[in-house]
């Protein structure tokens, strides 16, 4: 069993999941989703990303590409909502349905990272 890839592993679901933790609830209310929830799924792909660097195989590239992904998504979804809240007076249905748009492409690129790095998984010889 390899370490790393146990810590690499490790760190993707938990971006996902985190990630879906944020993104379930209704879209329209800022209540059910939690600040914490948003920046801790930020912090957690960022690990993840950078635990990917340095992988020289295709899937490894696929694999980072999918994190570059999801952490631009969680960029922006935590720039729109400190820009709201602290510019803009408070969070609203229709800015929170953006900061969920944005929560929603990482999590469809989290899934993809996921399920790629189950493939390998597989896919790899003992």
């Amino acid at each position: 069993m390899s370490l790393q890839k146990v810590i690499s592993g490790f760190f993707i679901i938990l971006a996902m999941t985190l990630n879906f933790g944020f993104f379930y609830g209704d879209m329209g209310n800022p209540a059910m989703h939690s600040t914490y929830e948003l920046f801790g799924a930020l912090v957690i792909s960022l690990i993840a990303t950078a635990l990917k660097i340095g992988d020289k195989t295709q899937i490894g590239s696929v694999l980072l590409a999918t994190s570059l992904v999801a952490d631009i998504q969680l960029i922006i979804a935590v720039i729109v909502w400190a820009v709201v809240e602290y510019s803009l007076g408070g969070m609203t249905s229709s800015h929170m349905a953006t900061v969920i748009s944005f929560s929603g492409g990482a999590l469809l690129a989290n899934i993809t990272s996921v399920v790629l790095y189950i493939g390998e998984t597989l896919k790899s010889k003992r």
